[in-house]
């Protein structure tokens, strides 16, 4: 019954968490426009204007990368100006080298390759994505690799430490990656 009504809304509330934090990164670019701009400036000596350019090129870009997705209108252009972002924001920013903002990089790529997926008209697959043997569509492999970058965020909360809680919370978070990644329920 639930997911009767809330069938019609499913797909734009996945594609607003998709792109969330692009939104809220060009909102933010918005209210922290000077802060963004002179650590720019700072970090790469490039000038008040270089600089500005960079963080309007960005606001721009994820803002307008956003509306687009949500509005399901050239959802292929607007993937692939918010994986230019990712790449410009991962050398800008000089976040290549640490672990975390790499993983979160990659799962933005994955949230990303499966927005691209989902504006592919194909069939229906029964296993929600994963390859099978007798048919393999670019979608498919898509939404799996959208789906394994997409868990590379969350195996950074893995910590191994030798206390129950740790453990527990290691072997739930295994297996709940592990179903997202094949793409079970």
């Amino acid at each position: 019954q639930f997911l009767r009504v809330t069938k019609q809304y499913l797909p734009h509330v996945a594609r607003l968490c998709l792109i969330s934090t692009f939104l809220e990164d060009g909102i933010r670019m918005w209210f922290q426009w000077s802060e963004q701009r002179d650590y720019i400036d700072t970090t790469w000596s490039c000038g008040y204007l270089l600089a500005s350019s960079f963080v309007f090129l960005n606001l721009l870009g994820q803002l307008t990368g956003c509306v687009l997705v949500l509005s399901r209108n050239f959802v292929q252009y607007a993937c692939f100006g918010l994986f230019g972002i990712i790449a410009l924001q991962t050398v800008a920013y000089s976040i290549l080298w640490d672990l975390k903002f790499l993983m979160r990089n990659l799962a933005l790529g994955g949230g990303l390759l499966l927005l691209l997926a989902e504006s592919r008209s194909e069939g229906k697959s029964m296993f929600a994505g994963v390859p099978t043997m007798r048919e393999s569509s670019p979608k498919q492999y898509m939404q799996l690799g959208g789906r394994v970058l997409l868990v590379l965020m969350f195996m950074t909360l893995l910590h191994f430490d030798v206390s129950f809680f740790s453990i527990l919370q290691n072997v739930v978070g295994t297996a709940l990656i592990i179903l997202v990644s094949v793409g079970l329920k």
